[in-house]
């Protein structure tokens, strides 16, 4: 920790942790090691898949945030969980895109896209994107953040790829800040007005 820049903020993570009580356990000791009072919580009894379990996650984030923890949560992207992560005191909810390590991207993108829509918290799109412009797009559904790890530290220029999430972050931001264009399912429109006296 000695070696860590004044002014980072920690998130310690609770990977590894099998029960609400497991994860509680492991954010008590960081904080007590002067990791501060973030904490990401990730529950998973599953071995083969590493799939959150969403019951014991809420009953995680209600006892941590209940003792002053800022929380947020990994969950398997659910809209009744989310809701529950809410009235327990998550500070964010971590859905996540494809299972970990997978690099596949936005398989979960219209659940996702529901807890964008309803849920009044932060999304941070967690597990699964593999590539900047996954990255992107998660930005451009209006998403609050990602978190990108396999596919930046499996990359062949760590720097580099991490340098192109940066800047495909921020345009898949401003994208989402600026308006996406209209999607027409059928047919054509014409954009430029100097072009319509070709069907006439």
């Amino acid at each position: 920790l000695a070696h860590i820049p004044e002014g980072v903020t920690l998130l310690p993570n609770t990977s590894g942790a099998r029960t609400a009580e497991e994860a509680v356990r492991i954010a008590r000791l960081a904080r007590e090691l002067g990791c501060g009072d973030f904490v990401k919580i990730e529950i998973m009894r599953d071995s083969k898949y590493l799939l959150p379990d969403n019951y014991e996650t809420i009953k995680a984030t209600e006892m941590l945030a209940n003792e002053g923890f800022v929380v947020l949560p990994y969950m398997y992207p659910d809209l009744n969980v989310a809701r529950d992560l809410v009235g327990a005191g998550a500070a964010a909810v971590m859905p996540l895109g494809a299972p970990i390590g997978s690099n596949k991207g936005l398989a979960t993108k219209d659940f996702i896209q529901i807890l964008i829509d309803e849920i009044d918290l932060p999304i941070i799109v967690d597990a699964g994107i593999g590539r900047p412009s996954q990255a992107a797009e998660a930005m451009e559904m209006g998403a609050a953040a990602v978190m990108a790890n396999t596919a930046i530290a499996t990359a062949g220029d760590v720097a580099s790829m991490a340098h192109a999430f940066k800047l495909a972050i921020e345009a898949g931001r401003e994208a989402y800040l600026a308006g996406l264009g209209r999607v027409i399912d059928k047919g054509a429109v014409a954009s430029s007005p100097l072009t319509g006296f070709l069907s006439d």
